[in-house]
């Protein structure tokens, strides 16, 4: 490590598969950064583990349970969600990110499309945004009238206590990066051809618009942060410690039997 003697029990790791990987693959060579991939994959292995668990007995009681990720753009939404999913049963499992509403679904109760994607008995649904947008994204982009968005902020309270009460387990997550954080991403993904397709046009304006966002955010945490439907804010401008912390938060909330000490 830079700076720093490796321990035997580093050296041990870095001579393993995953630690050979981790080394070789980028340069210059950064031991340091090796070895906390190695321990951080070792901990998501445990986790993911912990979800099958949760899993198995989310579908032997026939429980529902809906998980809602927010966040600026390119806060990591997308990466945390792939690590909840990747090992457990896709069967009982769905992603939902969906597109802009289509002229029919513009006519129709704002919350109806999301409530067409709920958990049926024994599933796990992931919301890659949510209803949300409307507390956030749409009013700053100008994507609703403000009747439309007062209208939302005095409903989605009472909407989430229906879910609630119908036995639905409902855990909402916001992921939070800094500004120069995101602009650093924004350069990444841009330059990265296999990545490129993330960029939107209401991405290209997430800088510019850095303020508004945050006004909203706030008045969206202070009216809809409720004891039936808490947010849990995780900090994410490192993307491993973010993940881990993410899943940790959803096996917390969820009263399976419990192996590790979460």
């Amino acid at each position: 490590m830079k700076n720093k003697k490796l321990t035997q029990s580093d050296v041990d790791k870095l001579n393993s598969k995953k630690g050979l990987i981790a080394l070789l693959s980028k340069e210059p060579y950064n031991p340091e950064k090796a070895v906390r991939y190695v321990n951080h994959q070792k901990k998501l292995k445990k986790l993911q583990v912990e979800l099958i668990r949760m899993q198995t007995w989310a579908i032997e009681k026939g429980e529902r349970i809906i998980v809602i990720f927010e966040g600026r753009d390119a806060a990591g939404k997308g990466g945390a969600i792939r690590r909840i999913t990747e090992r457990i049963n896709p069967r009982f499992t769905r992603i939902v990110a969906l597109p802009k509403p289509n002229k029919d679904q513009l006519t129709q109760w704002y919350f109806q499309r999301y409530v067409e994607q709920f958990p049926k008995a024994g599933e796990l649904v992931l919301f890659n945004r949510s209803w949300y947008n409307r507390a956030v994204v749409e009013p700053v982009n100008g994507f609703c009238t403000k009747e439309q968005y007062d209208v939302f902020m005095n409903h989605v309270n009472d909407f989430e206590k229906m879910i609630v009460d119908s036995g639905i387990r409902l855990v909402k997550i916001y992921m939070s990066i800094g500004k120069q954080e995101q602009a650093r991403r924004f350069e990444e993904i841009k330059s990265n051809p296999l990545k490129q397709w993330k960029i939107t046009p209401v991405d290209e304006k997430a800088q510019e618009l850095w303020d508004d966002y945050t006004k909203y955010k706030q008045a969206m945490f202070d009216k809809t942060d409720t004891e039936f439907a808490p947010w849990k804010v995780i900090k994410a401008n490192r993307k491993t410690d973010a993940r881990i912390n993410a899943i940790k938060y959803v096996l917390s909330k969820i009263p399976y039997d419990k192996k590790l000490k979460i």
